[in-house]
Formats: structure tokens, sequence, C-alpha cells
């Protein structure tokens, strides 16, 4: 087990456990200095479909910073991308205890949660059914199933505006090059967007999530 797990009592769940069991299942990240609220309020714009969980990142920021984070970003430890498999390997281990009831699961994250949810993707290509990448990026630094994944392609959304100056640009770069050879990729560049999500956004990641519901070989009863 790796250390600091999430808090299975601070996650936010859009139905009783009675309602949600064998629906497909969306898990919301969120960004850095945030908390599961900050997604959670997506809730009434995605597909009613899903039974959604809000979950909590398990790092503290640095005073004054509030909120909760996926991995460091302060100083040179934020260069070590070791932080960012960690954080993914938590949420694994989560999904291994709190939504096995789910025949189907999806990863939607914002910033650092989106980051999380595509390593994720990579350190077990066939436990997670889609991403949803709101302004994230791929991690740097090769992984062992990469090859996998490319096989595997899985949907893949990423959504990003044209003025968000919080994503350095080599990123930015960097996960154009990577994501179209390994995974099913869609998305859009919203002009004038910042480090943040749009109605417009909302509504093309609806018109995506709507696309997974419907892919063959899912049972998408509620």
């Amino acid at each position: 087990m790796s250390d600091s797990p999430l808090d299975v009592d601070a996650v936010l769940w859009s139905a009783e456990q009675s309602e949600r069991d064998g629906r497909p299942l969306l898990v919301l990240l969120h960004g850095y200095g945030a908390d599961e609220r900050d997604l959670f309020g997506l809730v009434p714009y995605l597909p009613a479909e899903f039974a959604v969980a809000a979950v909590r990142a398990p790092l503290t920021p640095p005073f004054p910073a509030p909120g909760y984070s996926w991995y460091p970003i302060e100083g040179l430890e934020s260069r070590d991308t070791a932080h960012v498999t960690a954080a993914a390997v938590r949420l694994i281990e989560w999904t291994d205890a709190a939504a096995s009831a789910h025949r189907t699961i999806g990863l939607l994250g914002f910033s650092q949660g989106a980051a999380v949810s595509l390593q994720a993707m990579r350190l077990d290509p066939h436990r997670f059914a889609f991403a949803v990448n709101l302004s994230g990026y791929v991690t740097p630094g090769d992984l062992p199933r990469d090859a996998e994944l490319a096989e595997v392609r899985p949907p893949v959304f990423w959504g990003r505006g044209t003025n968000d100056d919080v994503i350095p640009d080599f990123l930015v770069t960097h996960t154009t090059e990577w994501l179209p050879s390994r995974v099913d990729l869609s998305g859009r560049v919203y002009p004038g967007l910042t480090h943040s999500v749009s109605e417009q956004e909302l509504a093309d990641v609806r018109v995506f999530l709507e696309k997974q519901l419907e892919r063959p070989g899912r049972d998408v009863s509620a």
C-alpha cells in the first residue's frame, strides 16, 4: 500500500449505495488547492446514468494554499514524476476497495486531477474505460504498460483554453505529441478560456460521456 491513502469518508457520492451499485461509475479528481466539493458541482451537467464519486486528494499544500493536492508542485520536488505515479497508485487502490460494485469506471480530472487520471490509465490500461482531461497533461517519462495502453486505445477527451497560463507550454506540447498515438483522442481548444472550465466545454464533455454510455458491451441501465 502507498502512503496517505484516499480518505473514503471524504468521498462525495451522487447517490446512495443502494441506488448506484451496478451503474457505470465516474470518478471526479479535483485540481491543486481544491477539494472533493469543487467538481461535485458538475454532477447536474453530467449524464444521469453515471454514479458519480468525487474524491479528495491525500496531501495538504504548504500554507497559505487552501484545500488539498495530489502531488507537490513546490521547488525541485515537483520535478520528480514519481509523485504523480504515487498519486495514481492511490487512486487505483481506492478503486480496488470502493468501486468494485461498478462494471465500468471512467475518470474526469481537472489540472492535477487530470494528470493523475491519465497516469492511472497508463498504470492499468484495462481498469478505466475512459478519461476526461480538463486543463491537464500527460506526465513525461515512460511507464512499463504504455505499449499496452497503445493497444487498448481507451477514449480520452482533452479540453484546454488558449489563455491557460498555468500549465507550462512544454507539457502541453508533450501531451499533444503523446496522446494521439496511444488513446482514442477527442477534444477541443477553447479560445479565450483560462485555467478553468466553460459552459461550452461542459457541453462537449457531456456529449463525450454520452458516447461512452453507447459503446458496445456497455450496460447503462440505472
